[in-house]
């Protein structure tokens, strides 16, 4: 482990200062996390010049089909590079590795926290977002509260500690991921609320039973004649 991180002054880290869970992070490994100043690629020229030479060296030409790709073709190719002689350092990279790794100490026992987590209650549209993609979750969570984590490979949403979802995380931006069972799973539920709707919606006839007059006319000694006696009256 390097004794020192030297990063740009961006949000995610902190500005002007760490934030909470990149000092946990810091703490964890023992190291050191310099924050840069904004405007300042004077303080890291080492790592700008590194990845210039890996966008005019190793990027040209080539196509990527995932992360997991483009890790496999770099770990192909770094040995070629490595082997190369370096006229500022006056030696090639592969002779000098273990003189840096000399200068680190070793890595700590316990791992550090590197998940995205976050807790939200699941909307009617059934999707959670996770730096900046949308990812659909299985809609009988509707209404509750579910737990969101993401590593570089997958992303993963609990309920009570059950999994209820995992997805292969995207690294592009503005995605909408959706799995097809939960599209089918939204229609059934929504059927099955329209029908209950549609249930409580129709409307209650009440038969009520009419009462004969001619009754009254009985009890009281009315004499109505034949014709009124046998018939119902209804007000």
């Amino acid at each position: 482990m390097p004794l020192r991180l030297t990063w740009d002054n961006e949000t995610g880290i902190g500005k002007g200062k760490l934030t909470e869970r990149t000092a946990a992070f810091a703490g964890t490994l023992g190291t050191e996390i310099k924050l840069l100043k904004a405007r300042d690629p004077e303080s890291k020229g080492m790592v700008e010049r590194r990845n210039r030479f890996f966008r005019s060296s190793f990027m040209p030409g080539r196509h990527f089909a995932s992360p997991q790709d483009f890790n496999e073709q770099i770990a192909d190719w770094l040995p070629l590079a490595n082997a190369r002689h370096s006229q500022s350092r006056r030696a090639r990279p592969m002779d000098l590795i273990e003189q840096d790794r000399a200068a680190m100490h070793s890595l700590s026992p316990v791992a550090s926290d590197v998940l995205f987590r976050n807790t939200v209650r699941l909307p009617r549209d059934y999707y959670v977002r996770v730096l900046s993609n949308d990812y659909s979750v299985a809609p009988a969570m509707i209404g509750r509260l579910v737990d969101v984590t993401a590593s570089l490979d997958t992303v993963n949403v609990t309920h009570n500690g059950v999994n209820v979802t995992s997805h292969e995380r995207e690294w592009a931006r503005a995605l909408t991921v959706t799995d097809p069972e939960h599209v089918g799973q939204a229609d059934v539920l929504r059927r099955q609320f329209q029908s209950l709707r549609h249930r409580r919606q129709q409307p209650t006839v009440a038969f009520v039973e009419t009462a004969s007059l001619a009754s009254y006319d009985r009890l009281f000694g009315v004499d109505t004649g034949p014709e009124l006696r046998d018939m119902d009256v209804v007000a």
